[in-house]
């Protein structure tokens, strides 16, 4: 039985959802599990195993839209195209009371116009980031989503002005990060992690720690993560005496472990990095610096309070498409949130081996302006986690059923 307002009594909420790589299912998860303390939830779609675990039947896993960059899409169009009219006829014969696209604009916007034309209520829960880059989708999403979930305390004014009725509801990682994580604790799981054994006490303990983070999707991986093992090689020989010893953890998505491992163990490198299974916030929070990958991981970084070096590399027609459509200066999370370039961007040919390692042993300078830098950061970090800290999924299911209401 279907919603009639916020007052009813618990009923069942058909809900139809599609979010795209980790991250989104890690928010579209939080939420479901929000909306199931109101309603009994019937979910159908798209998702990842965090969904799955809050019950989400997905027909197909959300990895299958980590896909980044022109060239990179054109090769997967057939298929996602192909996904999307199933999914679409399927949504359709069931009619869910709302649909909930979580991220993924170039597939969610579209399906959500088709499924409103069908009388479907739509929630756009992450506006796309028409402020940075390809400022045209303002237009998809006024006419395509009945309410846009905003992350970001500046976007429900921008998107006011072209009639969207948008809603500031914070960034979930805010609440799930706190303001002091525990390093000590961090490093202590990670030491007893299995294949830990192989490295030295000494390597842990008077080490600095260095995240890698090369991306949760398979083209990042591969043009990304070479580039960070040589840096990581050039840091070991660089490094001037004071960092007597420096430990490499790289956090590896699951459907990616067996190829990351490989890739490492081609380089060299394995007696230096370690390799662990997914644990992404437990390695910023035992790092002291991390060398990551443009994206989501950067603002969890930054809500760890972590200095960063933020790279990126991509097929040359895709960084060459995608620049046309830059808005700003900055690609950062980070850098657009505070204006400012706080933290080091190396993108595509700048984003070479030798200045990745220059970049992040910077961090680690043991001299009073090196110091006085790092703290700098450290604060605005702090101020921003302030900032985005609402209860997201609680706000969230809150303009769900208002939107229901009406």
């Amino acid at each position: 039985m279907a919603l009639s307002g916020p007052s009813t009594a618990v009923q069942t909420l058909r809900l139809g959802m599609v979010a795209g790589e980790a991250s989104g299912d890690v928010l579209a998860a939080q939420l479901l599990a929000a909306l199931g303390q109101r309603w009994n939830v019937s979910s159908h779609g798209i998702g990842g195993p965090h969904m799955a675990a809050q019950g989400l039947d997905a027909w197909w896993p959300s990895e299958m839209l980590a896909v980044r960059g022109y060239v990179e899409v054109l090769r997967h169009y057939r298929k996602l195209v192909g996904v999307r009219k199933q999914l679409l006829e399927r949504l359709t014969q069931q009619r869910p009371d709302v649909f909930v696209g979580v991220d993924a604009p170039d597939f969610n916007l579209a399906l959500e116009g088709w499924l409103k034309q069908r009388g479907v209520r739509t929630v756009h829960f992450v506006a796309p980031a028409v402020w940075a880059w390809r400022p045209e989708r303002v237009e998809q999403v006024q006419r395509n989503v009945d309410q846009l979930l905003c992350i970001f305390p500046f976007e429900p004014e921008l998107f006011a002005l072209h009639g969207v009725d948008a809603r500031y509801v914070g960034h979930p990682l805010a609440a799930l990060i706190p303001d002091a994580p525990d390093q000590a604790g961090a490093r202590a799981k990670l030491r007893a992690e299995p294949d830990a054994a192989r490295f030295t006490a000494a390597t842990f303990e008077d080490a600095r720690w260095v995240a890698l983070l090369p991306g949760s999707r398979s083209a990042e991986v591969e043009h990304l993560l070479p580039r960070f093992l040589q840096a990581t090689a050039l840091m070991l020989r660089q490094r001037p005496a004071h960092l007597r010893h420096l430990h490499f953890v790289l956090p590896a998505v699951p459907a990616l472990h067996a190829r990351i491992a490989e890739l490492v163990g081609q380089s060299g490198l394995q007696e230096v990095v370690q390799v662990v299974r997914a644990q992404s916030n437990t390695v910023l929070a035992a790092c002291d610096v991390t060398l990551i990958a443009s994206g989501t991981a950067t603002l969890e970084a930054a809500l760890f309070k972590r200095p960063m070096v933020i790279a990126y590399h991509m097929n040359w027609l895709s960084w060459r498409l995608t620049q046309r459509k830059r808005l700003q200066p900055w690609v950062g999370l980070p850098n657009i949130l505070a204006k400012d370039m706080l933290v080091p961007e190396m993108l595509q040919e700048a984003a070479t081996p030798g200045a990745l390692a220059e970049a992040t042993l910077a961090w680690l300078d043991d001299t009073p302006a090196a110091r006085a830098r790092a703290q700098a950061v450290t604060q605005r970090f702090a101020e921003l986690h302030q900032l985005l800290r609402r209860d997201t999924a609680q706000l969230a299911c809150d303009a769900i059923e208002e939107l229901l209401a009406r």
